[in-house]
């Protein structure tokens, strides 16, 4: 049955989206979305959902008001879900309500997601509270797009004690601030502009009413902006949390698939980070090879698992197939803490693990422990190394490697998300030909671009891409290196 959601996706900060938002969006068939939509919204949305872009370019109007009722419309019409996806809240100047009117002419179903707005959200991650006891006990939110033909009662405006908050009103911050001295705004008011609040390019100009345009202009600030003016402003220093993290203003890709991006995705952001993910890689499960060696998975004496996705399949097929664990006598041995993890989840403890992510790290371990004439089972992607299979054939032992998924290059339905990007880490080949495949080489020269080990490293060497590798080849190295390398970046750039 058809229906309309509208959604509000909040700020920018992906982690301020909320539950009843991710769950409509889910169950999308067909969405339109705006510009100022956070980079990684279009993620929750499933594969087969069609995407359409209507944002507004500052200049340059993709979709008129009109044309995206009508487009919500027909597409409900056609027996699709469909999602309005807006940034901050529909209702908050966000012209939710011409959409649901637009909707109620036609009899269609439809419901309003609110969303965390930015007049609250983009001042907590300045440091500004909106009220606060002793400074401000209201607050006022104003549209400052038009502020020379708003029918704004300046003179009552000027007189507030409490918080006043302009949305979008950077282009007219010279009439705002004109109209609010001419009725008597003391000149002296402390005021803020805040860049791209909760966003890796979040920006804040401090100053009062008298010297911020002069102030916002040396920044050279960009639309959107959120002005906020009062004795709030005054405890943006020691109120400030977000931008002291120390990985505040860098926004950094992650190119894993959807599956295995969400743990190092919690640690960057936790750090300060805005996180792009861009699922280079899709996996596609091929774990019906397994039946080549169903009949002896009772005779092999190791099982090696190099990834979270090898964990998977392999016991994905273990249950489907109703083969009792019990059965398989073997030690498993795996790849690094995440493996270790998703084998722990299946109830298996690991005889072996390798702590650096490479294929080298888990042999050299292992080694001691191999007897010749053993057999050892690989589940493993077809595109990975032979690497493994050749070490332990060459000690005598029996190998079989059992390709059980494939990686495939993955999709982008916003590829003006990677406009944004700093740093890039690849965690493997796969993922460095695939971004090159999705935006290009020379796009990618102009990132920095980090290796999690040697064989990624050599896969950007062949492609003319300079890049660092992590000193320990694994996601905790990466984590414990990408503050000193954002440090130095910074310093490069004078920040």
């Amino acid at each position: 049955m058809s229906k309309v959601y509208i959604i509000g996706t909040g700020p920018g900060d992906e982690d301020l989206l909320t539950i009843k938002a991710v769950d409509a969006l889910q169950k999308c068939t067909a969405v339109l979305y705006d510009r100022l939509v956070s980079n990684n919204i279009l993620n929750y949305l499933d594969e087969k959902c069609i995407v359409y872009y209507c944002g507004k370019e500052p200049g340059s109007h993709y979709k008129t008001q009109e044309e995206i009722n009508e487009s919500l419309v027909k597409l409900a019409k056609e027996g699709h879900i469909v999602g309005r996806i807006k940034g901050g809240d529909p209702y908050v100047f966000g012209r939710g309500g011409e959409e649901v009117l637009a909707l109620i002419d036609e009899n269609i179903d439809f419901e309003v997601i609110p969303g965390i707005t930015s007049p609250i959200s983009v001042l907590n991650y300045a440091g500004i509270p909106i009220t606060q006891r002793g400074m401000a006990q209201s607050f006022h939110i104003i549209t400052g797009m038009t502020a020379g033909v708003l029918n704004i009662n300046w003179e009552a405006v000027a007189k507030e004690k409490g918080t006043l908050v302009f949305m979008m009103g950077l282009n007219n911050l010279g009439e705002i601030i004109r109209n609010l001295v001419s009725n008597g705004k003391d000149e002296d008011t402390k005021v803020a502009v805040i860049m791209r609040g909760t966003s890796s390019k979040q920006k804040k100009v401090v100053g009062t009413i008298k010297d911020i345009e002069e102030k916002v202009e040396k920044a050279k600030l960009k639309s959107p902006c959120i002005i906020v003016m009062g004795d709030v402003v005054s405890l943006n220093d020691k109120l400030n949390w977000y931008e002291n993290k120390p990985l505040f203003g860098s926004n950094i890709c992650v190119t894993r698939s959807r599956e295995q991006s969400s743990n190092l995705k919690k640690k960057l952001r936790d750090l300060g980070a805005e996180v792009t993910e861009i699922n280079s890689i899709k996996i596609k499960s091929t774990n019906e090879n397994l039946n080549e060696v169903k009949d002896k998975l009772g005779e092999y004496d190791h099982i090696l698992l190099t990834s979270v996705n090898g964990v998977d399949l392999f016991f994905d097929y273990i249950i489907d197939n109703k083969i009792d664990i019990r059965s398989i006598k073997a030690k498993f041995s795996v790849v690094g803490k995440a493996t270790r993890k998703a084998l722990e989840k299946r109830g298996i403890q690991a005889f072996i693990m390798a702590r650096e992510f490479v294929g080298e790290g888990l042999f050299n371990a292992l080694k001691p422990y191999l007897k010749k004439g053993e057999k050892v089972l690989l589940p493993c992607s077809s595109g990975s190394r032979n690497y493994l299979k050749d070490e332990i054939e060459s000690l005598g032992l029996i190998v079989d490697r059992v390709h059980t998924y494939d990686t495939i290059c993955g999709e982008v339905k916003n590829k003006r998300v990677f406009d944004e990007v700093d740093f890039i880490l690849y965690t493997s080949p796969s993922t460095v030909n695939n971004m090159i495949s999705l935006f290009g080489v020379d796009k990618i020269k102009g990132k920095q671009n980090i290796a999690i080990g040697p064989q990624t490293f050599k896969a950007l060497k062949e492609n003319n891409v300079e890049s660092h590798m992590c000193k320990k080849h694994s996601e905790d190295g990466f984590l414990a290196e990408i503050v000193e390398i954002y440090k130095l970046h910074k310093e490069s750039k004078g920040e």
